[in-house]
Parts: structure tokens; sequence; C-alpha cells
């Protein structure tokens, strides 16, 4: 390394080598000679150095350099001393030859490795991230199986949120191969050291036979109403394709359950079901938010259904007006992703923790007591986290005088919206694998003093039900064990 790293001198950058200085004009480096300013600036600049100098270190001939007013070549060549403050000039041939686009082409084929779509599919396959820029209404007639369809003017803004890891290996792909190239370009100016274009695009893609499929695309009415979920990284058009195709029952249409499905429905939850059948009262309106005083009387699930379909017309919403019993519980789960418990009363709390249990359905768990509530997700099958049931916890209901019922003991209306919201929060990081549910961790509210409190809940190995003794053991006369229990 020299003693003297040189005077600041000023390079000027001509208009078709601006893509490498990201759109700058000049470039200030420190440097002795030209030689040294143009290495300094290649340095700083990967990709502009080759474009000047040829591979034996000479200048290429369709560049030349200034220093001042001067030619380098009738001064000392690359060696030619700068002086402080010197200004260069890289100055190339524009006149004739390739059209600019045809010349940007060139520039960045050379710039840019690309892959044949078989050898794509093959770095997909080993842990490489393929990204169709296509527009949605291109990606609606086909895409790559697992490829993130980012439209190319949302790439950079979301494209470190998606692939955070900028040593891994990254891939565009377009219609025909050409605007993939600009693609791999902004994601090599954003850091990403492993890019590459898929040569001749999806059209290739699909006559070269590799695998294809049809995503599910949304309505334009559609990608308004969740505008604000396509902007996040984190959830974007494939989180809320998952949101559509997910499918949520809620076990109640009360305090719980109403606020649960409002925004779970808001969200874009594609199907909600509904079990409840017990009708509207009017002392219900003090906390249930989907009930309305001219529906007194009225089925719950059939009020709930009104005002979810009236909040969000391009959901399902299945209605059972039954109570859930040992009978019916396996046929009204089935098919389900997970499941809200809503409900008031212990019997049902252990039909529905044995019943999730079985069928291996994650099964968020919320109550609530005058000003305190408690939120938890029970599912010992989580992978990440052994966590306990509900029976792991309570092995048996309390008596009756230290868990009255909200008729009894009174809630503050505003208590269940909070503990139901939080549920609707632990749905929904559910079905778009989010953070780190509640699964083995029990999230208490005390609304007075406006403090929440954690605490660990670890499982019984002993568990009839979720420990590691083999078979279910069946269900049981819910109402009688809660009563002789007590």
């Amino acid at each position: 390394m020299a003693e003297h790293p040189g005077e600041l001198v000023v390079i000027r950058i001509p208009t078709p080598l601006r893509s490498y200085t990201n759109g700058a004009d000049q470039v200030a480096v420190q440097a002795a000679t030209v030689g040294d300013a143009i290495t300094a600036l290649g340095d700083a600049h990967p990709g502009i150095l080759e474009r000047v100098v040829a591979p034996d270190g000479s200048l290429r001939q369709f560049v030349n350099i200034y220093l001042g007013a001067d030619d380098i070549r009738v001064l000392h060549g690359l060696v030619t001393p700068l002086p402080a403050g010197a200004v260069l000039a890289i100055v190339p041939a524009v006149a004739g030859g390739a059209g600019g686009k045809e010349r940007r082409l060139s520039e960045l084929r050379a710039a840019i490795p690309e892959l044949t779509p078989l050898e794509a599919f093959g770095c997909q396959v080993r842990g490489g991230v393929l990204i169709d820029i296509r527009e949605a209404d291109e990606i609606a007639q086909g895409s790559p199986p697992n490829a993130l369809r980012l439209g190319r003017g949302f790439l950079e803004l979301r494209i470190e949120g998606l692939v955070p890891d900028y040593e891994q290996p990254v891939m565009t792909l377009c219609g025909g191969g050409m605007r993939s190239l600009f693609a791999a370009e902004a994601l090599r100016q954003l850091g990403y050291r492993q890019v590459a274009s898929v040569i001749g695009g999806y059209s290739r893609w699909k006559a070269d036979g590799l695998p294809c499929e049809l995503p599910q695309t949304m309505s334009s009415e559609e990608r308004e109403r969740y505008s604000r979920h396509l902007s996040m990284p984190e959830v974007g058009e494939t989180g809320q394709a998952k949101l559509l195709d997910s499918k949520v029952l809620l076990v109640g249409a009360g305090g719980l359950g109403c606020p649960a499905a409002l925004y779970l429905a808001a969200a874009g939850v594609g199907t909600l079901g509904i079990v409840d059948d017990d009708r509207v009262d009017r002392s219900n309106l003090q906390r249930q938010v989907l009930h309305t005083h001219g529906r007194i009387g009225q089925l719950k699930v059939d009020s709930a259904r009104a005002s979810l379909l009236a909040l969000n017309p391009g959901i399902h919403i299945e209605t059972y007006p039954e109570r859930l019993t040992s009978n019916n519980v396996e046929h009204l789960f089935a098919g389900y992703d997970l499941v809200v418990d809503g409900s008031d009363n212990f019997p049902t709390r252990y039909l529905v923790n044995d019943a999730c249990v079985k069928l291996e359905i994650p099964n968020i768990h919320g109550s609530v007591y005058r000003f305190e509530g408690q939120v938890t997700v029970f599912w010992p099958g989580y992978a990440q986290r052994r966590g306990p049931c509900y029976r792991c916890l309570y092995p048996e209901p309390p008596p009756p005088e230290l868990a009255p019922s909200c008729t009894e003991a009174g809630v503050l209306g505003v208590l269940p919206g909070i503990v139901g919201l939080l549920q609707a929060t632990e749905a929904i990081k559910l079905l778009l694998d989010l953070g780190d549910p509640l699964v083995g961790r029990l999230l208490c509210y005390d609304a007075l003093p406006g403090r929440f409190s954690e605490y660990t809940l670890l499982p019984d190995p002993n568990c009839a039900y979720c420990g590691d003794h083999g078979a279910f053991p069946g269900y049981v006369d819910y109402t009688a064990f809660c009563r002789a229990a007590a």
C-alpha cells in the first residue's frame, strides 16, 4: 500500500456509466495518479472498472480520459500524476453502434450472471430464492411454485424484509428475460452478493416443462381492502392469500367471540365458523359487539353472520346453532385450521381442549373475570416448543365460588374486547407462521393497574390427554365431570 494516498480529485461520470454509481455524475477519490483514481473508482463502485480498463490494465480503445482539457494519452497515460483538486472526465464513444436500450442490455448481460430455467429451478431446490417480478395480471396466468411474487415496482421496498440474508442466492424472473436483468441490477445495488437473471423468463420456464401453478389472485377490490397488509413485508400478497385460504372456528359468539370474529373477518380470514346455540339478550349488548338492539331474540350465530358479512362480504361464514357436545365436536372441528375458544363454562372448555388435542388443532384460549383476562395457546404439537393442554394447566375445574360466571360476578364491558383481540392476534400469527405464539405462556391482563403479566406454562408428562402415553382416552360426560369436581 502506498504511504501517501494522493490528493483528493474528482472524476466526472458519463451517463452510460452512472448506473454503477447509483446515478451520481461525479465521484471524489484520493489518488496520486490517473490509474490510482480509476482503481479507487472501481473499488467504490464495482463493475465500472471493467468498462474503462482492459484485462491487461490498459485503457480501453473506446474510452478517453481527460485531465482538464488534455487527453491523458498525450500526457503520461494512466501514470499521469494528479495535482490536488484535479478533475478527470471519462468520455466513452457514444455515436453510432447499438441504440441505448440494446447497449444497456449488453452491459447488464456482461455484468449479471444468467441461468437457464432448469439451472434456476435447481438453485431454488437447493435453497435459492426465485423472485417473479412480473405484474399481477401476468402472474395470474401462472408462476413457478414457491416463487416470491413481487411486482417490479415493489421489489426494492419489500425484498429486504423477505430475504434478509444478502449472501443467499436470489434469481429474478420476468416474462422474457429482459426486465429481470434490470431487477437483478437493482438487487446488486441493494447489496445482494449472489444475483442472477433467468434466461427467457417464464415463457421459457413453461416451454422447458418446469413446474407451474396458478396462484390465487386478488381482485382490485380485495387489493384495496387489504392494501395495508399487502404493504407489510411480513404479510404481503402471499400472506394475504394464506389468510383468504384459512378456516377458523369460533366457539361462542359472546364477549370473546364477537371481537375476535370481527377482526378476523376484517383481516380477510376466508372462512369463519361460529358455534353457539344462544340467542341475543339485552344484557349481551354491553360487550358483545356483533349484536344490536334490533336483533334481540335472534340466534347469535345469525346476528354475528349479518354483522361480519356487512363488514366483509368477500368471506364465508358457517354457522352452527347448536350446543357443542361429545357427539358433534369432531364433526364441527373437522377441516378448520384452529379453534378460538370463547366459551363461558368449564364443560365446554374441557371438551374443546380434548377435541383439539385429539385432532392436533391449535386451541386459542381466552377467559375474563370482572377486570382481569387470560390468553394462551394450547397446542402440545407445536414444533418449536412443547406446550401444555388445558388439562395440564387445570386438571380439574375450580369450585363455583372461585369461578362465578359473568352473570354472577359481572365483567367490565371493554375487557372481553381486549382479550378477544389478543386471541385474534394469536390466530393470525399462527395462520401466517409469524412471531412467537403464546404456546407455553399465559398472558394475564389486569385492567385496574393497566398491567400485563406473563407466566410460563409447562406440560404435564403424565397428562392423560397430551402426555406421551399412547391412545386418546376418549370423551367424557363433561357436565358430570365438572359437577363432581366442584
